[in-house]
């Protein structure tokens, strides 16, 4: 049973369509929320998308603003539990808003989601600094 970490985690983790982001609230419980992603090196980017939500102050944003680090975790489940994997990204984030430092994840999205191209999310970007990636995995098949 292989643990990942550095390159091998961040490959797998690349590969994955979507993750859970977690952070923690003023009141230090955890807020998880599913995402779509883009790596670059050892930056992620999530965006705010056009999806309907029950408002726009997001508790993600709110989270991220009091406290930076955050976890993200993608993962793979298999009837052939030999082909399990997870891999958790763990950093620093920040909440980017200038439609300039947008433009460059926002392209990593939409190469990534047919969806972002011809619905360009508005923002804010959320990229994520990882200082540790780690993980698992049944085999490295």
């Amino acid at each position: 049973m292989p643990r990942l970490a550095g390159p091998d985690a961040r490959a797998l983790f690349a590969g994955a369509r979507t993750a859970t982001l977690g952070s923690t609230g003023a009141d230090g419980r955890p807020h998880l929320v599913p995402c779509v992603f883009a790596v670059d090196g050892d930056q992620v980017y999530s965006a705010v998308d056009g999806k309907p939500k029950t408002t726009r102050q997001l508790q993600r944003l709110a989270n991220i603003a009091a406290r930076a680090r955050v976890s993200l975790l993608a993962d793979h489940y298999d009837e052939d539990w030999a082909r399990l994997w997870w891999v958790r990204a763990d950093g620093d984030a920040a909440i980017v808003e200038d439609p300039s430092a947008m433009a460059a994840p926002l392209r990593l999205l939409a190469a990534r989601y047919p969806q972002y191209r011809t619905d360009r999310p508005a923002g804010p970007v959320i990229a994520v600094t990882v200082r540790r990636w780690t993980g698992w995995a049944a085999s490295l098949q």
